[in-house]
C-alpha cells in the first residue's frame, strides 16, 4: 500500500473508533490497532500472524506495541472490530450518499477443487461449475459500493438483491436500478418500485404474456424495453468495469488465497479488500 492510500485509511479507522461505544474494561491494545493491523496485513496478502512481527511494518505505518498472534486473532473475530471495519467501509465507500443509477451483480470467488472447506458450495460460474464463494455488490454510477453481501456460490441472486434493497438506509433514494436476466423477477421489480426506484432488467420474448398475474411495473418495463428501456440497460456494463477495477492494482481482489476459507474469513478479507479499494478510489477523484 501507498502512503497516500493509508492516510485515509488510518485517519478513517481512528475517527470510526471513536463513534462506537465502549463496554467494560478498556483492552491492552485498542481497537484501532487491531483494525489497522488486519488491514495492513489485507493489503500485502498475507495471513494475520505476519502483522504480528515488527519486521513486517514500514514508516508508513510502525506501531509502538504488538500482540501476538492468539490474541489478535481473537480480537478480530469479536462483533466489535467487526462493527469498525463496518463503520470504517461505510465511511470511506459514503454509504448514504445517493446516485441517479446504480447496477446489482454478483461475482464468484472460486476455490480449489480440492479445497476441504465445507462452507464453500458448488454453483454456476461462466462456462461451468465450481465450488466457492460470490461477492454479491450493489454498485453506485461513480464505482462506490455502498451494500455488499458474500455468500456461497449455490445462493441465489435474488435471494441476496432482496437483503441487499431492503438494507438500503431510510431516507437513501433508489432510483434505476439495473440488473443482468438473473435478476428478473415480479417481486424484484414491485420492492424496488415500493422504495420509488424503478428496475431494469433484460426480458425473455414472451415477457408479459400467459395467464397468471404479473408485476405492473415489470410490465411497464417490457413496454418501454424496446424504446429508451434498452438503450438505458447498456450502462449496465459500468458494474463490470467496477470488478474489474477492483482486481487491477496490487493489494486488490486477487484469488482467494490459501488461508482465507470458511465463510467468516472470506468476508472479513472481501469486506477489508473493498475498504481499501474505497480509499484508492477516492484518492483517484482527489487527483483527478
Amino acid at each position: 500500500m501507498d502512503s497516500h492510500t493509508w492516510q485515509r485509511v488510518y485517519p478513517a479507522i481512528k475517527q470510526a473508533a471513536k463513534l462506537i461505544p465502549r463496554e467494560g474494561r478498556r483492552p491492552v491494545f485498542s481497537d484501532t490497532l487491531i483494525a489497522a493491523m488486519y488491514l495492513w496485513s489485507v493489503t500485502h496478502d498475507r495471513p494475520m500472524c505476519w502483522a504480528c512481527e515488527r519486521a513486517n511494518y514500514t514508516r508508513c505505518f510502525r506501531p509502538r506495541n504488538l500482540p501476538s498472534v492468539s490474541p489478535f486473532c481473537r480480537r478480530v473475530q469479536t462483533a466489535r472490530i467487526q462493527c469498525l471495519l463496518r463503520a470504517v467501509h461505510d465511511r470511506l465507500a459514503d454509504a448514504r450518499r445517493p446516485s441517479p443509477v446504480c447496477y446489482v451483480d454478483g461475482r464468484p470467488l472460486p476455490v480449489g477443487a480440492c479445497s476441504k472447506d465445507r462452507d464453500a458450495k458448488r454453483g454456476k460460474v461462466s462456462g461451468g461449475f465450481a465450488r466457492g464463494y460470490k461477492l454479491h455488490a450493489l454498485v453506485t454510477e461513480d464505482r462506490r459500493v455502498p451494500l455488499w453481501s458474500v455468500t456461497a456460490l449455490n445462493v441465489s441472486e435474488q435471494t441476496v438483491a432482496e437483503k441487499l434493497v431492503e438494507s438500503i438506509p431510510e431516507g437513501v433514494a433508489l432510483n434505476l436500478l439495473l440488473g443482468d436476466s438473473n435478476y428478473d423477477s415480479g417481486p424484484r421489480y414491485d420492492q424496488v418500485a415500493e422504495r420509488g426506484g424503478r428496475l431494469v432488467t433484460p426480458l425473455p420474448k414472451n415477457a408479459g404474456m400467459g395467464h397468471r398475474r404479473q408485476s405492473p411495473t415489470r410490465l411497464e418495463t417490457v413496454a418501454a424495453w424496446q424504446g429508451i428501456a434498452g438503450y438505458v440497460y447498456q450502462d449496465r456494463w459500468e458494474v463490470e468495469r467496477c470488478f474489474g477495477t477492483q482486481s487491477s492494482y496490487g493489494g486488490g481482489i486477487a484469488p482467494l488465497p490459501a488461508w482465507v476459507r470458511t465463510l467468516p474469513r472470506v468476508r472479513r478479507w472481501i469486506g477489508a479488500k473493498l475498504i481499501l479499494y474505497h480509499a484508492r478510489l477516492a484518492l483517484r477523484k482527489a487527483v483527478s
